[in-house]
């Protein structure tokens, strides 16, 4: 069928619907309190929503165990809720975009009931089974939630592979029977109406001829499992199949998270003459400053260097211009709070800070995704006692580094999971400055961020100096002007520590982004008294005068 690529234009719009916004009063979103908020979407100005698994699911880690892929989670509502919240999203022109989960399903799932039941049950080979070797585990990977990758099962004297939590066992895609399920799953909603997915870890789901030893780093209990199983050898032909077979039928939007993929791998998936995905999900600017004790991996509270965050955002963007397409985040659900993590929350910049980061990832190119409540200026919560934290891997971290190894004190762990848990992201949408954050009226599912009573959507709509009306304009030029969507990228003095500057430009036209990442007062000369100002974060232009945490956009005709 003939294709358009109306996703470059658009931005997306992340729902958490467990924390999105509640309608029952059990205290846990769902799908009748996402449809209440569609036209607080629409008025962001964002084209499509990405909704986080909706699908029935035990809940070992927030929905991506999914051991129903045709039904809805009864926490968040049924089919009909379902359908009502598309048929209404679709009216208001918005489009809604799915989380496709098939690297791994549930432990509860059908298909892995049987599978455990005999070596012959005609399920067995949905999943990676092996023996034990002299034994123990059949290798030495390390699972992304610490410890190994494999469990041993009773019943059949065999190990399974699960890349992840013991209770989100791999699917075996070797076996075509599984790839037929997952493309008999895609068209199941795609007949529905679903506008696109995005393909959680989808380049893990071609394992290595023969499962082979990785290779550990000293000191390390487990093999780095990115490294031996990210974009394996029959990944493009599974990808190039599912196209094929299922995506090619409809015009969709389709984005594919890549943990450890780079450019390189990226074009091969989405280049513009392949035949796979739009885009991918990198990680490599929200994978730096990692602990400099490698057995801690991502735990740590350093702050990022600007010049290693230029270098790797900037790489993306050279290396895909022409080739592929980017897709742009600072946060999402598995990421702290953007204004946190890569300047400071501290309330005397969060909303110059929020506006800037909005500003430098906007103008880029490739498609922004904003996660619920970035567009608020949403801050880490900084919990401090481990009882309240809920996140699957945070727990597990803690327990394996602090209590089972004991390669790190308690007070320096609960330091780094409030820098760096994905429970950060996860706590309620902040909606009102009344009881729960107008969330809900029962008791919500995971505790409040403190400060909703200050940083809240109903103080922020209606002020036309806020971080959501900024958001909205950032939003605006993009849908207005094609050189944000199509211009080529330039970074400027690529080694200053201090101002992300780079310039855009396409036909005629060109566009200069000027972004302090300090709290500091500099002097730049980009050329900016010959460009007129577009947008800004302070009120005024002192042009070659850039003040703390300041954004500055200039066109150039």
């Amino acid at each position: 069928m003939a294709k358009s690529d109306w996703w470059k234009k658009s931005v997306v719009y992340q729902v958490y619907p467990r924390s999105y916004q509640d309608s029952n009063n059990d205290g846990i979103g769902d799908l009748p309190g996402l449809t209440s908020r569609l036209a607080y979407i629409k008025d962001l100005g964002a084209d499509v929503i990405w909704l986080n698994p909706i699908y029935k699911s035990p809940d070992k880690d927030n929905g991506y165990d999914i051991s129903d892929y045709r039904s809805i989670q009864p926490a968040y509502g049924t089919m009909d809720d379902f359908d009502e919240m598309l048929q209404r999203a679709h009216v208001l022109g918005l489009k809604i975009m799915m989380d496709l989960v098939v690297n791994h399903t549930s432990d509860q799932n059908k298909w892995f009931q049987e599978s455990k039941k005999s070596k012959d049950n005609p399920y067995r080979d949905y999943y990676v089974w092996r023996d034990p070797v002299d034994g123990h585990e059949p290798n030495n990977w390390g699972s992304y939630f610490n410890g190994s990758v494999w469990k041993f099962d009773e019943t059949t004297g065999q190990y399974y592979l699960h890349l992840f939590a013991d209770g989100q066992p791999d699917l075996n895609w070797e076996n075509p029977k599984v790839r037929d399920e997952v493309w008999n799953i895609m068209r199941f909603w795609l007949d529905k109406g679903v506008d696109g997915f995005r393909m959680d870890v989808i380049n893990l789901i071609s394992k290595p001829a023969g499962l082979p030893d990785g290779q550990k780093a000293p000191n390390e209990k487990y093999a780095d499992v990115g490294k031996v199983v990210a974009d394996g050898p029959r990944l493009n032909e599974f990808l190039q199949e599912m196209n094929e077979k299922v995506l090619s039928k409809y015009d969709v939007m389709t984005v594919g998270e890549m943990p450890d993929s780079t450019p390189e791998d990226a074009i091969k998936y989405t280049g513009l003459d392949s035949h796979e995905l739009n885009m991918v999900f990198q990680f490599d600017h929200v994978g730096l400053a990692g602990n400099p004790d490698k057995r801690l991996g991502k735990w740590f509270d350093a702050p990022i260097k600007l010049v290693e965050l230029k270098k790797s955002l900037s790489k993306w963007e050279k290396e895909l211009d022409g080739k592929g397409w980017n897709s742009l985040y600072w946060n999402n659900h598995d990421q702290p709070r953007a204004v946190s993590r890569f300047a400071t929350d501290d309330p005397k910049y969060r909303e110059k800070v929020a506006k800037m980061l909005g500003t430098t990832l906007h103008l880029m190119q490739g498609t922004p995704y904003v996660y619920e409540g970035e567009e608020l200026g949403m801050t880490n919560v900084h919990y401090s006692k481990l009882s309240q934290y809920e996140d699957l891997e945070s727990l597990n971290a803690y327990h394996e580094f602090v209590e089972d190894e004991k390669i790190i004190d308690k007070e320096s762990m609960l330091r780094y999971l409030s820098c760096k848990s994905r429970d950060n992201a996860r706590t309620p949408m902040q909606w009102d400055n009344k009881d729960n954050a107008g969330f809900t009226s029962a008791k919500p599912w995971f505790e409040l961020n403190p400060n909703y009573t200050e940083i809240n959507a109903r103080g922020q709509i209606e002020d036309k100096d806020s971080v959501f009306s900024y958001y909205k304009k950032l939003i605006a030029l993009r849908h207005k002007y094609d050189v944000i969507v199509y211009g080529d990228y330039e970074v400027l003095d690529p080694e200053d520590d201090d101002v992300f500057a780079y310039v855009r430009r396409y036909n005629e036209e060109k566009i200069l982004v000027i972004n302090n990442f300090t709290d500091k007062k500099l002097t730049r000369d980009y050329g900016q008294n010959e460009g007129k100002l577009l947008l800004g974060n302070y009120n005024d232009d002192n042009k070659l005068e850039i003040r703390p945490y300041e954004s500055k956009v200039y066109m150039f005709k």
